[in-house]
């Protein structure tokens, strides 16, 4: 079900860096040239996903992170259409190997675009955080597991893999962008810790696509 669309977003808006800062043009300009990988280890330059479109582009923690997958598995019910209709890109960055990300997607049913950025160079370039934020209390609308079953799950997902790993620097943070076209940077959050999540229809409707109804309840639509 989709809410109204909203007018594009035209000033800096965030809770990340302290007061929202954007990146300083230096660090946008150097994370543009660092390289991300897809699923078939085809490398481009990261402002090829956002040079000539209006992107919402998603950092996550890892693969096996119970909180990510999550989050994403909510990413993944935005509908194609609304990101046609408003002429934004989804996409989703993580930090492992590109192995990975064709069995994440088919377990989240994410079908926008993802990739990697392996040496975490853009992550470390816009100044994402390692690490947990233990003083900040904070609740991810869609993360629905606690932490113990969710600990477990991943651990699971790690110990059955093909290969024991994390699928990416487990003490790493994620953060959420909107950019482009060029060098605009319309939004900024960078996550403090594992759920400080920012609410997937808040950055959907400041890049200007219609929201999306992520209960199972139905809407109820003013006639």
């Amino acid at each position: 079900m989709a809410g109204r669309p909203a007018p594009p977003v035209t000033q800096q808006v965030g809770r990340a860096r302290g007061c929202g800062q954007r990146p300083e043009p230096g660090e946008l300009r150097e994370a543009a040239r660092c390289l991300v990988v897809d699923a078939d280890g085809r490398s481009i330059p990261f402002k090829a996903l956002y040079g000539e479109q209006k992107a919402v582009v998603v950092f996550v923690r890892h693969f096996l992170c119970y909180t990510c997958k999550e989050y994403v598995e909510d990413l993944a019910k935005v509908p194609k259409a609304f990101l046609q209709e408003a002429n934004v890109r989804l996409v989703v960055i993580g930090q492992s190997s590109y192995h990975h990300i064709k069995p994440f997607c088919n377990l989240t049913g994410y079908t926008h675009e993802m990739y990697v950025d392996p040496q975490r160079e853009i992550y470390k370039t816009l100044g994402m955080k390692r690490g947990e934020g233990n003083n900040v209390s904070v609740r991810s609308p869609h993360v629905k597991s606690n932490t113990l079953l969710g600990s477990i799950r991943s651990m699971w997902r790690a110990m059955t893999g093909p290969a024991f790993d994390f699928q990416g620097d487990p003490a790493q943070q994620g953060g959420a962008l909107i950019l482009g076209p060029g060098n605009e940077v319309h939004f900024l959050h960078l996550d403090k810790n594992r759920l400080d999540h920012v609410p997937i229809n808040t950055v959907l409707q400041l890049a200007g696509v219609k929201t999306v109804n992520f209960t199972n309840k139905p809407q109820i639509i003013d006639i």
